[in-house]
C-alpha cells in the first residue's frame, strides 16, 4: 500500500490524477444512466442503448487509463505501441458491454454481481494491454501482489456497483452506483501502476513507431470525453422526450378517461380526438387524427364557433344513424395558434331515459299497460266524444281470482309473472281504439267506445275471459282467472265516477257469484255490494274486537265409551248481527284472506287450552286450504306448539280434500312437516270428494273421518250404510282409525257399533259448547267413569226398543 501512495504522489502529476478521475467519475455515472435506459427498453432499443452504455464507459475506462498514464512521470523516454493500444481499447468496449448485458439477464441468478465481477475483468484487461502497449527506456519489473490486489479491486468494486444501479432509480443510488465504479477503476489503475518498478536500461530502445506518449493521451482523451458527453446529451434528450411523450399519454389518457367525446381541431383538421369519441361514432381509436373535420363531423364543421355555450345537433356514425349530442367548445392556443377545443356529449342514454319517464307517467311499470291517470284521461275523452256523437262505450272492471293467494303461497315474483301473462293475453284480443289499464294491485279495468249494446258488451266480456282462461304455457297458467264487471254509458251513467263504481259492483257480485264469470250492472247491486264490503269489513276486525270463541265437541271410542278427544269449533258472535254460522263468514275469510290470521288465532286458542287440560286428551283443529299452502304454516304450528307447551302428539290436525287438490305436492309438503313435528293428521268430510282413495295413497294420514252426510240415516238407508262399511273396511285395511262424524241417534250409534267403528261424535254424544261446560271431564282423574256409562245407558236403550 505505500508504494501505491508513494508512486500517486511522488511519480504522478496529481492534476492530472485529479482529471483522470473526473473522466472516470463521469464515465461511471454515464454508464448506470444509460444502463437505467437500456433496463426500461425491449428489443432493439435496449441492444442499442446498452452499445451506447458499453462505447461510453469503456472509452472511459481507457480515457481514464491514459490520462493517469500521462499524469505518471518516471522520468525516462517512454511510447506507446499502436496496436496494442487500440486493442485495449476495443476490449475495454467489449467486456463492458457483456457486462452490462449480462448484468440485465433475468434468467441467470445474481445477474447484477456476476456482470459486476465481469466488469471489474475488464478494466484490469484493459489496463495491462496498456500497459502492454507501453515502452520506456528500461526494464519492467511486477509486484505479484499488488497485480493480485489491482484485479481484486476491480472485480469487488465492479459486482458491487452494478448491483446498487439496477436495485432503484433514486439519484442517491445513481451517485453510489457510480462512485463504486469509479473506485474500482481508479483503484485498480493506481493500485497497478503501484505494483510497476522500472529499471533504467540505456540499452533498451523505443521502438521507432511508437507513438509518443503526450499527443497520444491526449489524442485518445478528447474522442473519449466526447463519447460521454455526447451519452450524457442522448440521455438528456431523450429523458425530455420521454416526458414529453408521458405529458402527452397523460393528456391523452385524461381525455380518454372522460365520458364526453373530446377533440382538437386546427382549422378543419382533427388534431386529436379521444377513444371516446371514437366510440361515439363507431370508428377505431385513433383513426379520427388528421382527418377532415368537414369529412368526418359535417354539422360541426358547419356549426359557428360558440365558446361557453351548450348547442345540441346530431352527428352521423359509421353505419350513418344518426346521434344526437350536446356540444360545448372552447378557443384554446397550442404553439401560438389558436385550435377549437370541443367536447361532445351523448345524449341518446338521456332522451331514452326521458322516454321512459314519459311511458311511466302514462303507463304500468309492471304490465306496460296504461295506468290510472292515463285511463282517466282517455275515459273523460271519450265521454266527451260519446256526447258530441250519440255513440255510447262499455267500460269492464276486471279483477284477478285469488291472487293473493299466488302471492302468499309462491312469493310477489311469482304474482308479477301472472299480471304480466294477465296482462298479454287481455291485450292480444283488444281492437284498435279499446284502451287496457291496470288501475292497481290486481285491479284492471278496459273501456271500449263503440260498445254500447248489453248483448254486444257481454259477447266482449266472454272473450276476453275465454283469453285469460287460454292454456299458453306460461308459468301459474291453471292460476289465471278473472271476474268481470260491466257497465255502459249512458244506459247505466254518463259519468265516469259513475259508471266506474257501477262496474266495479258488477264485478264484486260475479265474484260473490262463484268467479270466473261477468255481470252486467243492475240496479239492486250497490246495496248487496256495499252488504258484503261491511260483512267483510266486520270479519277482518272481529278478532281484534273479541268476537270470536271456540266451542268444543268431544269425541269418544265406540267400543268403550272413553272420551278421547275434543274439536275445537269457531263460533262468531256479532255484537249486532247475533251468532253467524261458519257455513256463512268461513268462505268469506276464505275469499278475501282473513282466514290466516282467524285460523292461526283458532290454533293458538285450541293449544293454550288444552294444554291446562288434567287429562291428556286430544285437541283437533280445523285446517282450511289457505292456511295449509301457507309458506309459513308448519313454522307456526311449530311456535304455538312452544309456546303453549302443549305435547305434538295431543294436537290433530283436521284437512279436507279440497284443501290438498289445489295444490298436491306443495299440500303434502307441508303435512310431511308437521307429521316429523310429531302432529296427527287426519282425513275430514272422507268420501264427499272426488279422488278421496287416490289421495289417502298419496300421503299417509292418522285418522279418517267420515262426513255427516254419509252417516245420517245409516240404519234406515242401504245405499248410505254400504258406503259406510266401505269406509270402514278401508280403514281396517290400511290399519287407520276411522271417526264418525254427526252422530245424533242411538240407531246410528247401534250400527256404527255393529260394524267395528272406532270412534264417534255428533249431538248424541256432546254438543258443541264453551268448555267449561266439559269442565268436569276435562279435568277429571278418570274420564271414562263419565262417558261410558252414558254412551252404554243409550246403545242399552236402543237394543231394547229394538227388542
Amino acid at each position: 500500500m505505500l508504494s501505491v501512495i508513494g508512486c500517486i504522489t511522488e511519480q504522478h502529476n496529481l492534476w492530472l490524477v485529479l482529471l483522470a478521475a473526473v473522466i472516470c467519475a463521469l464515465a461511471s455515472y454515464t454508464a448506470v444512466a444509460v444502463l437505467h435506459r437500456a433496463q426500461d427498453a425491449t428489443g432493439s432499443t435496449r441492444g442499442a442503448w446498452l452499445s451506447l452504455a458499453a462505447l461510453a464507459s469503456g472509452s472511459g475506462i481507457w480515457a481514464t487509463h491514459f490520462v493517469a498514464m500521462l499524469a505518471y512521470a518516471p522520468g525516462l523516454p517512454s511510447g506507446y505501441d499502436l496496436n496494442l493500444t487500440v486493442l485495449s481499447l476495443v476490449v475495454a468496449v467489449l467486456l463492458t458491454g457483456a457486462a452490462l448485458r449480462l448484468s440485465l439477464w433475468r434468467r441467470l441468478p445474481a445477474s447484477a454481481w456476476i456482470g459486476g465481477g465481469v466488469i471489474g475483468l475488464g478494466i484490469a484487461a484493459m489496463h495491462y494491454l496498456g500497459m502492454a502497449a507501453y515502452e520506456v527506456a528500461g526494464t519492467i519489473r511486477w509486484s505479484a501482489a499488488l497485480v493480485a490486489a489491482s484485479i481484486l479491486i476491480g472485480v469487488a468494486g465492479g459486482a458491487a456497483a452494478l448491483p446498487v444501479a439496477l436495485r432503484r432509480r433514486s439519484p442517491r443510488d445513481e451517485a453510489l452506483a457510480a462512485l463504486l465504479l469509479t473506485i474500482a477503476i481508479c483503484g485498480h489503475h493506481f493500485t497497478a501502476m503501484g505494483a510497476v518498478a522500472i529499471t533504467p536500461d540505456p540499452l533498451s530502445a523505443i521502438a521507432s513507431d511508437a507513438a509518443p506518449h503526450r499527443w497520444l493521451a491526449a489524442i485518445v482523451s478528447i474522442p473519449s470525453l466526447s463519447i460521454i458527453v455526447l451519452a450524457l446529451g442522448a440521455l438528456v434528450f431523450e429523458n425530455r422526450e420521454r416526458r414529453r411523450h408521458e405529458r402527452e399519454q397523460l393528456v391523452r389518457s385524461l381525455a380518454n378517461a372522460a365520458v364526453e367525446g373530446v377533440l382538437v381541431c386546427d382549422g378543419d383538421r382533427i388534431v386529436t380526438a379521444n377513444d371516446s369519441l371514437a366510440a361515439l361514432l363507431g370508428r377505431a381509436p385513433g383513426s379520427l387524427a388528421g382527418a377532415s373535420l368537414a369529412e368526418v363531423l359535417p354539422p360541426l364543421a358547419q356549426s359557428a364557433q360558440n365558446a361557453h355555450q351548450a348547442e345540441e345537433i346530431e352527428l352521423s356514425d359509421a353505419a350513418g344513424d344518426l346521434i344526437p349530442v350536446e356540444l360545448i367548445e372552447h378557443s384554446i392556443d397550442l404553439g401560438g395558434r389558436p385550435h377549437r377545443a370541443v367536447a361532445l356529449r351523448d345524449l341518446r342514454a338521456r332522451r331514452e331515459a326521458e322516454r321512459h319517464i314519459h311511458f311511466l307517467a302514462h303507463h304500468d311499470d309492471l304490465t306496460g299497460v296504461a295506468n290510472r291517470s292515463s285511463f282517466n284521461a282517455k275515459f273523460d275523452r271519450a265521454i266527451d266524444e260519446m256526447r258530441a256523437s250519440g255513440r255510447g262505450l262499455t267500460v269492464l272492471c276486471l279483477d284477478l281470482d285469488r291472487f293473493k293467494e299466488v302471492n302468499d303461497l309462491y312469493g310477489h315474483a311469482a304474482g308479477d309473472e301472472l299480471l304480466q301473462t294477465f296482462a298479454r293475453r287481455i291485450e292480444a284480443v283488444l281492437d284498435e281504439g279499446q284502451t287496457f289499464a291496470r288501475l292497481g294491485g290486481d285491479e284492471f279495468a278496459i273501456l271500449a267506445p263503440g260498445i254500447d249494446e248489453p248483448a254486444a258488451a257481454e259477447k266482449f266480456a266472454d272473450d276476453i275471459l275465454e283469453a285469460v282462461k287460454k292454456d299458453d304455457g306460461a308459468a301459474f297458467s291453471g292460476a289465471l282467472s278473472t271476474s268481470i264487471g260491466i257497465a255502459l254509458a249512458p244506459l247505466h251513467g254518463a259519468e265516469r265516477e259513475t259508471l266506474m263504481g257501477r262496474a266495479d259492483a258488477a264485478m264484486y257480485q260475479a265474484k260473490l257469484e262463484g268467479r270466473g264469470g261477468s255481470r252486467m250492472f243492475k240496479s239492486d247491486m250497490g246495496s248487496q255490494v256495499r252488504a258484503r264490503r261491511l260483512f267483510d269489513r266486520d270479519l277482518r276486525q272481529a278478532i281484534a274486537c273479541g268476537e270470536f270463541q271456540l266451542v268444543y265437541q268431544p269425541q269418544t271410542t265406540i267400543g268403550s265409551g272413553t272420551i278421547v278427544g275434543f274439536e275445537a269449533l269457531l263460533r262468531w258472535r256479532h255484537p249486532e248481527r247475533g251468532d253467524i254460522p261458519p257455513a256463512m263468514f268461513i268462505p268469506v275469510a276464505e275469499d278475501s284472506g282473513s282466514i290466516v290470521q282467524i285460523g292461526e288465532w283458532a290454533l293458538q286458542e285450541a293449544c293454550r287450552e288444552a294444554a291446562q287440560w288434567t287429562q291428556a286428551l286430544s285437541v283437533s283443529v280445523n285446517v282450511s286450504a289457505v292456511q295449509l299452502h301457507h309458506l309459513a304454516f308448519a313454522k307456526l304450528v311449530r311456535d304455538v306448539l312452544e309456546q303453549t307447551r302443549l305435547s305434538p302428539d295431543r294436537l290433530e290436525l283436521e284437512i279436507t280434500e279440497t284443501a290438498l287438490i289445489r295444490d298436491l305436492d306443495r299440500a303434502l309438503w307441508t303435512l310431511r312437516q308437521l307429521q316429523a313435528l310429531g302432529v296427527r293428521i287426519a282425513m275430514d268430510d272422507f268420501g264427499t270428494g272426488y279422488s278421496s282413495l287416490s289421495t289417502l295413497r298419496a300421503f299417509s294420514f292418522d285418522k279418517i273421518k267420515i262426513d255427516r252426510s254419509l252417516v245420517r240415516s245409516v240404519d234406515s238407508n242401504e245405499q248410505a250404510a254400504a258406503i259406510v262399511r266401505a269406509v270402514l273396511g278401508l280403514g281396517r285395511g290400511l290399519g287407520l282409525p276411522v271417526l264418525a262424524e254427526g252422530v245424533e241417534t242411538t240407531e246410528e250409534l247401534a250400527f256404527l257399533k255393529q260394524e267395528c267403528c272406532d270412534e264417534a261424535q255428533g249431538y248424541l254424544i256432546g254438543r258443541p259448547l264453551p268448555i267449561e261446560a266439559y269442565e268436569h271431564i276435562v279435568r277429571l282423574a278418570d274420564v271414562s267413569r263419565i262417558a261410558a256409562p252414558l254412551v252404554w245407558r243409550r246403545l242399552a236403550n236402543a237394543a231394547s226398543d229394538a227388542a
